[in-house]
């Protein structure tokens, strides 16, 4: 709970006041420390990022405070793979597949990595609209990973995934992260990156391995240049 009215209204890029309006309608989750208002920045994240808000770039630069790099979104989404054509007719049969296609190590428990997805899905949506998802484990830490992943899955066909747009869903972006820090800084990556045309003209087209991958290059050059 150590982000401020502040420190929020500066990663979302809006004014404090805009903040306190979201508080007092009760719209953004929000704690009271010390008669402080004060958020988690993961719930902070991931609550604009189901709303399609701005983020801002000063996300992506929060100081390193172990010894471990942060994840790179274009290493991640190596490690994870991309999927064509993911089959199902519905929500459920969806993850299903989509767990079957992840890149895991062999003592996961898949079973319960799909119950976990599962239920993050019915506690609210991870559809972002226009027919964009980004479903994860509400606590990454459980899954006992030690590398961060990202796979992009394309559906066969649309699906409802009870998105906040009401749009099906057609994309898929599942991040698996071994610490809550990794899972904030992949989630507000792909966040950003989701907001540049380029990078979103590939998405919505399929594109090919190569075209996505150099479509995040240049994404990733705008942030950290």
């Amino acid at each position: 709970m150590n982000t401020s009215v502040k420190d929020a209204a500066s990663l979302l890029s809006v004014s404090e006041k805009t903040i306190y309006r979201w508080i007092k309608q009760e719209l953004v989750p929000v704690y009271r420390v010390n008669e402080q208002y004060r958020f988690n920045r993961a719930e902070l994240l991931e609550w604009a990022t189901s709303r399609r808000m701005g983020i801002s770039p000063e996300a992506f630069h929060e100081p390193e405070d172990s010894a471990t790099p942060l994840p790179r979104l274009t290493e991640s989404l190596e490690a994870g793979g991309i999927v064509y054509r993911l089959g199902g007719n519905t929500r459920e049969e969806v993850m299903g597949r989509l767990v079957d296609e992840l890149r895991l190590p062999e003592e996961v428990d898949r079973d319960y990595l799909l119950k976990v997805l599962n239920a993050r899905e019915e506690l609210a949506s991870t559809g972002i609209g226009d027919g964009i998802a980004i479903p994860h484990p509400r606590n990454p830490v459980l899954l006992h990973i030690t590398r961060p992943s990202v796979t992009l899955a394309f559906l066969e066909k649309p699906v409802d995934f009870h998105a906040l747009d009401g749009k099906p869903i057609n994309v898929l972006f599942c991040l698996i992260s071994p610490t809550l820090r990794a899972h904030l800084h992949l989630l507000s990556t792909l966040s950003f990156s989701l907001r540049d045309a380029g990078f979103r003209a590939v998405i919505e087209n399929q594109g090919s391995r190569e075209e996505i991958f150099s479509a995040l290059q240049q994404v990733k050059e705008t942030i950290f240049r």
